[in-house]
């Protein structure tokens, strides 16, 4: 499906600062807009229900499940996440740029819907400091660390499929990375003629 917006699809293993990333370019680009996932996992610290998650019980989310209303869902860290239909296709339809942070294999779910979503893969710089965030955001107990550690060298395995990788060794430099790919795909010949589609037909572009 066409649409004159922009799909933007950011996932990392846990720790690698995705989240905190998306959230700096939020505020940055008054353009873009988040897509807010559904999951059956508990809140943490000062997560609220409608901002970071719409957080659900494993009932309900099964009964979104048989009812379609996921464009993706998959089951991470022993959690289900999901990514509603709702709003997406309209914001998209709208011309609006849209950002989901989902794990890769809701990405490469989105990726099969939407062949013009630009997938964005986040890197940590090392495992030794991967694990070192994860112990400093103070959430986990030692067992649940070790056991995103083992998922992270499957996830981090996964990031060749996508089309772009940034390394978040520096915060201000991997958010300016992400901010120019963001920019870099609006201007793409493919992305100028769904946006701006009066213009290219006034000039005879196809």
């Amino acid at each position: 499906m066409e649409t004159p917006g922009n799909l933007f699809v950011v996932a990392a293993p846990s720790g690698a600062g995705k989240s905190s990333l998306v959230k700096a370019l939020l505020e940055l680009d008054s353009h873009l807009t988040v897509s807010i996932s559904h999951t059956t996992r508990p809140p943490r610290g000062q997560e609220q229900n409608g901002r970071e998650y719409w957080f659900v019980s494993p009932e309900e989310f099964e009964g979104m499940v048989r009812r379609g209303e996921f464009f993706e869902w998959a089951e991470v860290h022993g959690n289900r996440y999901g990514t509603s239909r709702t709003g997406i296709e309209a914001r998209l339809m709208a011309g609006e740029d849209v950002v989901l942070e989902i794990d890769w294999q809701g990405a490469l779910q989105i990726k099969q819907l939407f062949p013009y979503a630009v997938l964005i893969f986040i890197l940590p710089p090392s495992w030794d400091e991967l694990e070192q965030r994860l112990k400093r955001r103070g959430e986990d107990h030692h067992d649940v660390i070790t056991t995103r550690m083992g998922n992270a060298r499957i996830e981090v395995a996964q990031a060749r499929h996508f089309d772009y990788v940034i390394i978040n060794a520096l915060f201000e430099t991997a958010l300016f990375d992400l901010k120019t790919v963001v920019h870099s795909q609006r201007l793409k010949y493919a992305a100028q003629r769904r946006a701006k589609s009066t213009v290219f037909a006034a000039l005879d572009l196809s």
